[in-house]
């Protein structure tokens, strides 16, 4: 199965929910990840926007 690759922008608009108050599990549901990668974006992409997650990652 091939496997789905989120840019930065998706995952910060899913950060940005999580934010809102919306719960771990369910958010998870609905992006078809784990809760554990949200958890890993959230230690890697907390407090950023766009421009400075893709100068993190060099894109």
């Amino acid at each position: 199965m091939k496997r789905v690759r989120f840019t930065e922008e998706q995952i910060i608009s899913v950060l940005k929910e999580h934010e809102a108050c919306a719960k771990t599990a369910d958010l998870a549901r609905k992006h078809g990840v784990s809760e554990a990668t949200l958890y890993n974006w959230k230690s890697k992409y907390s407090g950023m926007d766009v421009s400075e997650a893709r100068r993190l990652t060099g894109c």
